[in-house]
């Protein structure tokens, strides 16, 4: 068996990984700089908190469509993933909510881990909407128990100056839900006082929030003064390169999401996110408007983009596994280590996956 060059919690390694039961038994080898060799890339597998769709299907068409999604972005490298619900009336997220609530219980072959799902909207400002559909409203705690009772909710993207969503935010942090701050007209220290409250990340940074200004910092300067943690997408569409770069000096674990829809993985042409129709042109989704609708953007063409503007392969690396799965507290997942799940990258040298490993379960991908 040919050597790798491995990334593990302790740095790079030429080797070998062992697993059996679809976990991590070894990882075999020495201390290795890649810069020395030519060796292939073996990292741990993406993890991606925002996906929406892929392969045609978009997660609130429903069930149908779920392997649908994970087969697809299995294909480019995300093992695990949340499956990512858009704004819509009560009785529709309910259905859809039940209907992943059964599909996380199992993991189909050829197909990604859904680890649970990121609630976006409906509790979001009807002002900041961005690509999500009209049926914005106030959270109510009751109604968000009954959603936990469906799906194994992760992350729900809450506006903070909404009356009542401070409270809201203490209330759902003791149940372990994580709270990210997007799609807001809040100000700077609403944004703050939202973090003091619970909140533990921010929704697609940048996008559909207020912005930073010397005078009025807004929650992107919030973000940029404070957080941990928030997501961002890295297509060198919705972000300049300019502005990932503050981030990353600024907010010591961002990690990169996708925002993918259905048109991922997809020709051109028209696609569903949500109850909305959104075209697919000149590598990015948009509304009939010209709104930014998510993206197409998949977890090894980030790392790529990542690269691209100077990062390291290692740091690239850790901000699409290792810091999703610390947000999300899961020790299992987004590091190859003794005990951890099996899931792991295999790249050539220009960075393009050549297999991928779920959970023990290998799939070559020659010609991705």
């Amino acid at each position: 068996m040919a050597d790798f060059n491995i990334l593990t919690p302790d740095g790079w390694v030429r080797g070998q990984l062992q697993h059996r039961d679809g976990r991590v038994t070894r990882v075999q080898g020495t201390s290795c700089d890649p810069q020395d060799n030519d060796l292939p890339y073996l990292l741990p597998g993406f993890i991606d908190l925002h996906v929406h769709g892929g392969g045609g299907s978009d997660i609130m068409e429903g069930a149908e469509g779920f392997a649908t999604i994970a087969r697809t972005h299995l294909r480019f490298g995300t093992t695990s993933m949340l499956a990512t619900t858009m704004t819509a009336p009560a009785a529709e997220i309910h259905r859809i909510l039940e209907q992943l609530g059964g599909y996380c219980q199992h993991r189909a072959p050829g197909t990604a881990r859904v680890l649970g799902v990121h609630l976006e909207g409906p509790y979001i400002n009807p002002g900041k909407l961005g690509a999500q559909p009209n049926h914005a409203h106030a959270a109510l705690l009751g109604e968000v128990e009954d959603y936990l009772r469906l799906a194994p909710i992760r992350v729900i993207t809450i506006a903070p100056e909404i009356a009542g969503h401070a409270e809201l935010i203490r209330a759902l942090s003791s149940h372990g839900v994580r709270l990210q701050i997007g799609h807001t007209l809040g100000s700077y220290e609403e944004g703050v006082k939202a973090l003091q409250a619970g909140a533990t990340s921010f929704t697609h940074l940048y996008n559909a929030m207020s912005p930073l200004h010397h005078r009025e910092p807004g929650i992107v300067g919030a973000a940029l003064a404070h957080a941990q943690y928030a997501e961002l997408i890295p297509d060198l569409l919705h972000v300049h390169p300019g502005a990932i770069r503050v981030a990353l000096r600024s907010i010591p674990c961002l990690y990169c999401v996708t925002d993918s829809t259905a048109a991922t993985g997809m020709p051109d042409g028209q696609y569903k996110l949500g109850s909305h129709t959104v075209t697919k042109c000149l590598g990015g989704v948009r509304l009939a408007d010209g709104t930014l609708a998510g993206s197409t953007l998949t977890m090894d063409q980030a790392l790529r983009n990542l690269v691209k503007i100077g990062l390291s392969l290692a740091d690239a690396s850790r901000r699409l596994s290792q810091f999703p799965a610390e947000y999300l507290g899961i020790q299992e997942r987004g590091r190859l280590r003794e005990g951890s799940w099996a899931d792991a990258v295999y790249l050539d040298r220009d960075l393009k996956i050549t297999a991928v490993m779920v959970e023990g379960e290998t799939l070559e991908l020659k010609n991705a």
